[in-house]
């Protein structure tokens, strides 16, 4: 009698449903198709004057390395850059790119960046790209990584070829053309 009671029990656990189901039964995934979007723009970064796009957030007292200049090592900045069509700000406004950016290097300057590239205007209106990477802003020409997205842009990767376009050192503003190949779903 105990050894059936004690089987009764195994098997009432074994088959009891569980009453906090946080998930539900899975379907075979089927992939959407991924599609790969071309974007150009410009990226104005501006850290001088009244209305700055780009902040100091933070910077350490201890730091010799480029402390002649506005972004000396381990500086911290947030940025909330515009995203033109052209190189102008008169071009048009089509986003912004919220983020940060910290001064890395030691020998060469250089940053680590991340931007969510959020589209305010167009066909991509309320998508945004993400991008986390080394932007070495003495070369006039670098690539960056694109790490994810959404809306439009959901699970994007892919890469940006980032230029100077407009780089002024004493102050630390810049404008960057942005040529960004996406693939997403």
């Amino acid at each position: 009698m105990e050894g059936r009671l004690v089987l009764a029990l195994i098997l009432g656990v074994c088959t009891a449903i569980p009453c906090h189901a946080y998930y539900s039964p899975s379907k075979p995934y089927v992939p959407p198709t991924e599609k790969v979007t071309q974007l150009h723009f410009f990226l104005h970064d501006t850290v001088s004057g009244k209305d700055p796009t780009a902040v100091l957030v933070a910077r350490p007292n201890f730091t010799t390395a480029f402390n002649n200049t506005p972004i000396p090592f381990g500086s911290v900045f947030a940025t909330d850059d515009p995203l033109t069509v052209g190189p102008n700000l008169t071009s048009g406004v089509i986003g912004n790119a919220q983020g940060l950016w910290a001064s890395t290097g030691q020998d060469v300057l250089n940053l680590v960046v991340y931007w969510d590239f959020g589209f305010t205007q167009g066909k991509f209106n309320g998508s945004s790209f993400s991008m986390f990477s080394r932007n070495t802003i003495t070369q006039t020409e670098r690539e960056a990584a694109v790490v994810g997205g959404r809306g439009e842009f959901r699970m994007a990767k892919g890469f940006a070829k980032l230029k100077t376009y407009f780089a002024d050192f004493s102050t630390a503003d810049a404008i960057m053309e942005c040529n960004v190949t996406l693939i997403h779903y």
